[in-house]
């Protein structure tokens, strides 16, 4: 019994489509909110026939989608998803290694954070080799108003998104889930020590994030663990958007003299690693 089959698309075909994919995820459809048939097919050179089948196969695929005020076509919600995915997993894939190496040059705890909502979630750890080391976090949320990576997360939201994730989240517990065990006397508080706490209310986080913006990083200095300080810095993907962050953690009494310093080399490694994930700095 010989089987039927369909017949293939040929490498032509598949380049012609990735050309009206780039297209459509260009500065263009972007300003106007998508493109029509006949502005594609004056891009590409094409004719109108043969572009209004790409987009019916791409419709269909879910890779494109098309507006039903205007006509016009923009990338679909599934090569959104598609991507997602393939930059966390990247994400993941690339950082081990670049955490390795940066606990290895300092000599000191770093950590990888993601947003989850209000909180923020430890998804790696490279201990310090010194026995003397600041705690675990891996597995571990905590409020992101209340730590110095989850306000690196927020730091490219404008004031209108941050203030309505404020009025949500900006109360949240500091620690969600157990508390994690105290490592070389470095107990995790609840409350800030007096003076420590950055972030008291909505401006204090507009203030703490412009410094932030300007410095390329974030201190701390005691506010979630008595005697320990680090450091902060984003990690952005392709499109520009801050995905993770990168934090360095110490004893005071090894590094409480050198934050800066420290700040601008995380700093550094976030942009190398965000070169790793496609992003182009202007």
């Amino acid at each position: 019994m010989t089987v039927e089959r369909k017949p293939r698309r040929n490498a032509s075909g598949l380049a012609r489509d990735i050309e009206i994919l780039e297209l459509l995820g260009g500065a263009e459809a972007a300003e106007s909110g998508g493109l029509g048939v006949v502005r594609l097919a004056h891009m590409t050179g094409r004719d109108k026939a043969v572009i209004s089948r790409s987009l019916a196969t791409l419709a269909d695929a879910g890779l494109v989608e098309r507006s039903e005020d205007t006509l016009a076509y923009r990338l679909g919600s599934r090569l959104y998803a598609l991507a997602g995915r393939t930059v966390e997993n990247r994400l993941i894939r690339e950082s081990r290694p670049a955490l390795r190496r940066l606990s290895q040059t300092t000599k000191e705890t770093a950590h990888l954070c993601v947003l989850r909502g209000g909180n923020v979630l430890t998804v790696l750890s490279e201990l310090s080799p010194h026995e003397f080391r600041t705690t675990g976090w891996e597995g571990v949320t905590t409020a992101a108003w209340r730590t110095p990576s989850g306000r690196v997360l927020l730091s490219d939201w404008d004031r209108a998104s941050l203030a309505e994730w404020y009025g949500e989240h900006g109360r949240d517990n500091p620690i969600v889930g157990p508390i994690p065990p105290s490592v070389g006397g470095f107990s995790v508080l609840t409350i800030p020590p007096e003076g420590k706490a950055i972030v008291t209310d909505f401006e204090s986080l507009l203030t703490e994030i412009g410094r932030i913006r300007r410095r390329g990083y974030a201190l701390l200095d005691e506010e979630l663990e008595l005697g320990v300080v680090g450091v902060s810095a984003p990690i952005k993907d392709f499109t520009g958007r801050i995905v993770a962050a990168i934090n360095v953690s110490a004893p005071k009494v090894r590094i409480g003299d050198r934050l800066e310093s420290l700040g601008r080399y995380v700093a550094a490694n976030a942009r190398e690693l965000a070169r790793a994930l496609g992003y182009e700095e202007s």
